[in-house]
């Protein structure tokens, strides 16, 4: 700093303000003292000026699986809302392993993050999150809620989603619709599967269980787990898929069998990733506002830093259907319709 203040012919006291933005600078001497350091090549110590300021302007974020289209898209809206904050972010990729996910919360911890975004893994409980609690260590939770822990939450209305998705297809005519569900201790697919279940109950269907197939929320689990549903002897004409992913997956997997969508099999997904407009045909879902999501989060967890005191606060963000050409109605009720036309 003395080298640059040389340069600059100013103070050392007035390079201090510049680099640490303490008190004004005339426009003047700060462009001097900026032209001094670059004609130097000077960097100011990010860790000492963040040991005086008491933050680091940095934000860690965790999620369960980078390469996923819902959470890169999450995490896009998360990165460009810290970035105009003058934030950076830290993202770390838990693969849907609790051990790593902790790991991973104690580093960002140690590392002295100013807050912690997470989406977290199966079986979290509200004790994992206790230590971080009492580091006073700002913490959002993003997509998925963690009963009993007293943090601030993003989520988007699951069931409400799936109350959409499985109602649609009714009111097209189908009576027999298959629902391929994520895992049941997995807060979102449990909500859009209650979802499915009350759309069939408000509507007088009967709820056949043999037409819930379970699995995890990949493109293979979607090819693989409703195989033999679809190639027994009287396949479901609908499916309500718990994610876009496993929809793409049963797409792939219903054109192998020999069936064409829409005409054979009508499929609802649920995310709305960019993938969905792009299927062939191109994939009916359930849009959560997955940007505004992580927008979201950042703001939470600012006004968490700047007031730890607040009381925990928990924010539902509406799902809504987007109709493309997944869907149609069943083969009797267009042959009907043409009849009488």
């Amino acid at each position: 700093m003395r080298d640059v203040a040389e340069r600059a012919d100013v103070s050392v006291t007035t390079v201090s303000h510049v680099i640490n933005e303490t008190r004004p600078v005339s426009h003047g001497l700060r462009e001097r003292v900026l032209l001094a350091m670059a004609e130097l090549g000077y960097h100011p110590n990010a860790l000492a000026r963040s040991l005086r300021r008491q933050q680091t302007q940095t934000i860690g974020l965790v999620v369960p699986d980078s390469a996923n289209p819902f959470f890169a898209e999450v995490a896009r809206g998360i990165e460009d809302a810290s970035f105009a904050q003058d934030y950076s972010v830290i993202l770390c990729n838990s693969d849907s392993d609790l051990t790593k996910e902790l790991l991973y919360l104690d580093v960002l911890a140690e590392k002295q993050v100013d807050g912690l975004l997470l989406v977290a893994v199966r079986g979290v409980t509200a004790d994992h999150f206790q230590p971080l609690l009492a580091r006073r260590l700002p913490l959002v939770v993003v997509d998925r809620d963690i009963p009993g822990a007293a943090v601030d939450s993003v989520l988007a209305d699951n069931a409400h989603g799936g109350w959409l998705a499985t109602t649609h297809l009714i009111e097209l005519g189908h009576r027999r619709i298959a629902c391929l569900a994520g895992p049941s201790d997995l807060a979102p697919g449990a909500e859009r599967e209650k979802g499915y279940r009350q759309a069939l109950l408000r509507h007088g269907l009967p709820l056949d269980e043999s037409l819930i197939v379970r699995g995890d929320f990949q493109y293979e689990s979607g090819f693989q787990a409703p195989r033999q549903l679809l190639s027994g002897g009287n396949p479901p004409p609908a499916i309500f898929a718990c994610n876009d992913l496993i929809a793409v997956g049963a797409i792939c997997l219903a054109v192998a069998l020999g069936r064409q969508i829409p005409a054979d099999l009508s499929i609802v997904g649920f995310d709305n990733i960019r993938l969905a407009a792009f299927t062939n045909p191109p994939l009916t879902t359930i849009n959560q506002p997955k940007y505004e999501m992580g927008q979201l989060a950042v703001q939470m967890l600012l006004e968490r830093h700047r007031q730890p005191d607040l009381p925990p606060r928990r924010r539902l963000l509406e799902t809504s259907l987007v109709l493309r050409q997944s869907t149609a109605a069943p083969a009797e009720r267009r042959q009907k319709n043409r009849s009488k036309g």
